[in-house]
């Protein structure tokens, strides 16, 4: 018998006993839950009381741009790595403040001095980081996507609602002119009658230099002497440290990140989604995976993933491409793909100007739009078309707060966050639905009503996933 076979059966069986409906029996309720406020909203003239989780690198990032809204006090740096070299330029920001490694003493020794939290961490730890937050009734600002499996995302919106704190997904261009400029043009029926969407991130990632001949997961290492390795695993089941895991490589691990999808997949198809009321597909078909494994992603992916008629509106066809050889078809008088400044050079490569920028083209009855990533604006095509469209081009509003300060302000109560987890849940969710395909290489037929894959029991357990390490449960039982 095949080991791939004998590790399936072992994940079923497993799996089984942690079904999706019998994963959220009960509310869990913290060591300390008295520290919950009643009302959680920040004083509307005090600034908020925020501490950051994950100091290093994107995470560093975030930290910064929230200090520099001017709208908050840093109460609690929080980093399984605290001392390594990539988090000293927080550290140094902020010398007095106290330091945790783990999420969980933090809590437990200043929940009450603590209004809000980020999130800047691998995608496995969002997660349990994110319900501890939200069980001691803290707002939270979490990184995209929002989490690794489809089950854990369903729990963290459940958890949004009962304990009423404000959310907000690190996806920014959801705050900038790409997100005022698509609700603007649907509301006005610019955008109107979508039938297809082509998608695709085409630069260099960090495991496109490895073998996908790989037979196991890496051998283990010495675990460097600053780092927690048992907190940054969480959730996941143990793996022996090993350095392909860390600062980044995680994203390249079906185990751990979400690889190209996970990673650009909400700074390119956020807008339409949300605009074009997607919510979850009834189809995710895997057409092309290059070199496929079952350890880390594929060096190119094709994902069509199929969504219905909603309303009035069409039948959307949505086509992911990745991969430096798997560069989409671009409609007829699409003109350049200039660099976008709007779009962030990628972690592992740097955009080429010969390829495709990250972005996306819409395909309506009448009029096809051709759109960058993050806060890129869309263009009409052919330039023709643009040029007689423009005086029926309904004006765009600015935007009133960056996606930092968005969400600093709904902790005031002064504004609702653009990209709260009944909004970025249900899209973190089709991205791993494409994942899911990604990994396993086969269709999946999706039931939007029940949540459920009913084509392939394996696949439906995996919305749940593997069961939770030991000492980690609690956080299922929301």
């Amino acid at each position: 018998m095949m080991h791939s076979e004998i590790s399936r059966r072992k994940f079923l069986k497993s799996a089984l006993a942690l079904s999706a409906a019998s994963v959220i029996p009960s509310f869990w309720i913290p060591a300390k839950a008295n520290t919950m406020p009643k009302n959680p909203f920040v004083s509307a003239n005090d600034r908020v009381n925020i501490a950051f989780i994950g100091i290093g690198n994107r995470g560093g990032e975030i930290a910064k741009e929230l200090y520099n809204t001017g709208l908050c006090n840093v109460v609690a740096l929080c980093d399984v790595d605290m001392g390594a070299k990539h988090t000293q330029e927080i550290i140094s920001m902020f010398p007095k403040v106290p330091r945790f490694q783990d999420f969980r003493q933090m809590f437990d020794q200043m929940a009450d001095k603590i209004d809000a939290v980020t999130v800047g961490v691998p995608d496995h730890s969002h997660f349990p980081i994110t319900i501890e937050a939200m069980a001691h009734g803290k707002h939270v600002y979490v990184e995209k996507p929002m989490a690794r499996t489809f089950n854990e995302i369903e729990v963290m919106m459940r958890a949004a609602k009962k304990y009423g704190v404000v959310t907000q997904m690190g996806n920014q261009g959801h705050s900038e002119a790409n997100y005022f400029q698509f609700k603007a043009w649907k509301e006005a029926g610019i955008i109107k009658d979508v039938t297809a969407i082509t998608a695709h991130m085409n630069s260099p990632r960090r495991w496109h230099g490895w073998n996908p001949n790989i037979k196991h997961m890496p051998m283990g290492e010495p675990v460097p002497e600053t780092m927690d390795w048992d907190t940054w695993l969480g959730v996941c089941q143990y793996h022996a440290y090993n350095h392909d895991y860390h600062l980044g490589q995680w994203r390249c691990w079906y185990d751990f990140g979400m690889g190209a999808l996970g990673d650009w997949g909400a700074h390119i198809l956020d807008t339409a989604h949300e605009f074009l009321d997607l919510g979850l597909p009834t189809e995710v078909n895997p057409l092309y995976l290059k070199d496929h494994n079952p350890f880390f992603y594929p060096m190119s992916s094709t994902l069509l993933f199929r969504f219905p008629e909603r309303g009035n509106m069409p039948a959307v066809d949505v086509t992911w491409y990745d991969g430096l050889d798997n560069i989409p078809a671009v409609p007829e008088g699409y003109g350049v793909s200039e660099i976008d400044p709007n779009i962030p050079t990628v972690a592992g490569g740097k955009i080429q100007p010969a390829k495709l920028n990250p972005g996306k083209e819409i395909y309506s009855k009448t009029l096809t739009f051709k759109g960058g990533s993050h806060g890129s604006t869309l263009s009409i095509i052919p330039e023709e078309k643009a040029k007689e469209m423009a005086s029926k081009l309904p004006e765009v509003p600015k935007s009133p707060s960056n996606h930092y300060a968005n969400f600093l302000l709904a902790c005031q109560g002064k504004e609702k966050t653009r990209s709260p987890f009944e909004i970025a849940g249900p899209l973190s969710q089709v991205f791993c639905l494409g994942v899911l395909a990604q990994r396993l290489n086969r269709k999946l037929v999706f039931d939007r009503d029940t949540k459920q894959i009913t084509n392939d029991p394996f696949a439906n357990q995996m919305l749940v996933g593997e069961p939770p390490r030991k000492g980690w449960e609690q956080y299922y039982n929301v």
